[in-house]
């Protein structure tokens, strides 16, 4: 005679608010609340003309509501359009070649196998200490005739020895177990890196992809330094320029039609435009690899 148990039925448990709960949330809701503040007053301060923001200063809700930054930052939409798309190729490619890299560097160095890895690791930590500046990456970047082409903006963030740092104690963490039955099977490197390791990275590649991702985004050095077609600017560098520009006719002496023109332009609302047309499109990637943030970061910094 078999006696059958009934399935166990799974209740929800309800969340006690507990002083001390009730404490947690109040602490945590504040402390969004003042991280979101400076970005709400930014949004509002793009809103708000000079004459305003003179008398009263910047606050949440304009009194007087102007859309004059956003004039001025699109004056010539063509330009800000053609930036965004370089930016955006920039963006995707040096991601896309960035994570290809380090992590195929990443791997190599895991490898216990490998013969003068302490050396080949020195020499990723040195760099890492002591770089050869910009002048090195403009005379190199001229002598592989790059200079003047989107591969200016991409060439020169391709390896970083942090990241290679990252992915290398990562996969440190990966059983030996997994290697060595590939490798029986006839799988080589190649193929194990690419159907193993990599799929195992997740989080670790969507830490360092979302950080490049914000500093291919972000750049704006290398096309001051190494573009002179202003048809390949990034959209910094674009409205870096529009900026100071601006600040340049503020500052010298110019007719008195272009000094009544430059007083309603609000310098300090266009700059707080320019935040948000350069952070909005990448605040939009951040959701989706919040999630990986802390395993990527402490897998990969205390493994190994």
């Amino acid at each position: 005679m078999t006696v059958t148990t009934p399935p166990l039925i799974h209740k929800k448990s309800k969340v006690r608010f507990t002083p001390g709960l009730i404490a947690v949330y109040a602490f945590v809701g504040l402390f969004a609340a003042l991280c979101l503040y400076p970005f709400l007053l930014v949004i509002s301060g793009s809103f708000t003309s000079k004459q305003e923001a003179t008398l009263y200063g910047f606050s949440l809700i304009p009194r007087s509501f102007t859309t004059a930054a956003y004039e001025v930052l699109f004056a010539n939409i063509r330009s800000i359009i053609s930036g965004y798309q370089v930016t955006i190729f920039v963006t995707i490619v040096g991601t896309f070649l960035s994570l290809l890299v380090n992590s195929m560097m990443g791997f190599v160095t895991s490898r216990k196998y490998l013969k003068f890895r302490r050396i080949l690791n020195f020499y990723v930590l040195f760099t890492m200490l002591f770089n050869g500046g910009m002048v090195s990456w403009y005379i190199i970047c001229g002598m592989i005739g790059i200079r003047n082409s989107l591969w200016a903006l991409v060439v020169p963030m391709l390896c970083g020895p942090w990241y290679i740092f990252l992915f290398r104690n990562y996969f440190f963490s990966v059983p030996d177990a997994l290697y060595e039955s590939a490798k029986i099977d006839g799988a080589g490197d190649i193929r194990v890196f690419f159907q193993i390791y990599i799929r195992l990275a997740t989080p670790v590649i969507a830490t360092v992809g979302l950080f490049t991702a914000l500093g291919y985004w972000n750049d704006w050095w290398h096309g001051l330094m190494l573009i002179d077609n202003n048809n390949l600017w990034p959209l910094q560098m674009l409205l870096r320029t529009v900026i100071s520009n601006l600040q340049f006719l503020q500052t010298m002496e110019s007719s008195p039609e272009v000094q009544r023109m430059l007083a309603t332009i609000p310098s300090d609302s266009v700059r707080m435009a320019l935040v948000l047309i350069t952070t909005g499109p990448i605040m939009l990637l951040y959701p989706f690899v919040q999630r990986y943030f802390v395993k990527g970061i402490m897998v990969g910094a205390v493994k190994g």
